[in-house]
């Protein structure tokens, strides 16, 4: 090594000191006056540095380089979702899926038009993955489904388990549901046991088994209705979502007692000025105590709000209130 070189370059230059001056150069101190002007060397050198201390310098520089690598881009670790069933031409990360394999995080599983694929975690439950559908998991409890479709069977605690939607969060309350993401990120969930909440910012849907709820990616998860509700009732809230503000009386006229939890969430997403109207027609339909405040109502008050849902006779507020606080922790 020659040390005139590591000194003021007047020396050979080494090819090894060469090749690591391109790997630091990007890195290397540039004074302010460097992108004004040049300034003028002094004549007064500063003091040698050693060729130890140089080379000490160099590698902390790559070391402190690679650990901010590190950091940026970690490492995919196992999940405890297995390929326990595959038909057709189905891929986890970039091979063809095969049961036995782990799922890792972060790893896409995507099926074709004509393939499936089951996954199992012993702790949390069962995932169905159908055509067409790319889904990720990020950790054992937390998937995104991108497109297609799943059917999940979860045994896990209530509120442990969640699905990430382009348009909503799922989170699993005891249940067994299907949820179906279109290419346009809007979706489906019906749900045949226990409950599931739909959760997007400050919108929130409950939905329970023999119900479904439609999820918009530019807007939220949309309002629950039984799946036996009539077609004129299900058009008039497809338009009420859509903004067809109309639509409301429809609704309202078209609903049967059953539909009191599709009117109980439209307590809080009716417009203020209607709100009276809903809760007239909820009261009419739904066995309501004395103790509940229609003004209270229209001002979308927490605890009167709550105990209109307690009168549909599903679940107690206090119940997914407590699961609610867990997810949003």
């Amino acid at each position: 090594m020659n040390e005139d070189y590591l000194w003021d370059r007047s020396g050979p230059p080494d090819p090894e000191i060469e090749r690591l001056e391109r790997t630091l150069a990007p890195l290397r101190y540039r004074h302010r006056a460097e992108f004004v002007q040049q300034a003028p060397l002094s004549p007064r050198m500063p003091p040698r540095m050693s060729p130890r201390v140089w080379w000490a310098a160099a590698a902390a520089v790559v070391l402190a380089a690679s650990g901010i690598s590190r950091f940026a881009a970690p490492q995919p670790r196992p999940t405890a979702w297995q390929v326990t069933n595959v038909e057709g031409g189905a891929r986890l990360g970039g091979k063809s899926a095969a049961l036995d394999m782990q799922v890792q995080s972060g790893e896409a599983v995507r099926t074709g038009a004509g393939s499936l694929v089951s996954l199992q975690a012993d702790d949390v439950g069962r995932m169905d993955i159908g055509p067409d559908s790319e889904l990720r998991a990020a950790t054992d409890r937390k998937v995104m489904l991108q497109r297609g479709t799943l059917h999940a069977y979860i045994w896990a605690r209530p509120g442990d388990f969640v699905v990430d939607t382009p348009g909503a969060r799922a989170i699993d309350l005891g249940c067994e549901y299907t949820l179906k993401v279109d290419t346009n990120g809007n979706g489906l969930i019906q749900v045949s046991l226990g409950w599931v909440a739909f959760q997007y910012g400050d919108h929130e849907s409950f939905i329970p088994a023999g119900a479904q709820c439609l999820t918009h990616k530019s807007g939220g998860p949309g309002i629950p209705f039984y799946d036996d509700a009539s077609d004129e009732f299900r058009v008039a809230l497809r338009g009420f979502e859509r903004g067809d503000t109309a639509a409301l009386p429809r609704i309202l006229a078209a609903a049967r007692p059953r539909d009191g939890l599709t009117l109980w969430h439209l307590l809080t997403r009716a417009p203020a000025a209607e709100r009276g109207r809903v809760f007239d027609r909820f009261g009419q339909l739904v066995s309501l105590s004395a103790e509940i405040s229609r003004d209270a109502v229209v001002r979308r008050d927490a605890h009167a709000i709550d105990l209109c849902w307690d009168a549909l006779g599903l679940e107690n507020a206090s119940w997914w209130r407590g699961w609610e606080r867990r997810w949003s922790e």
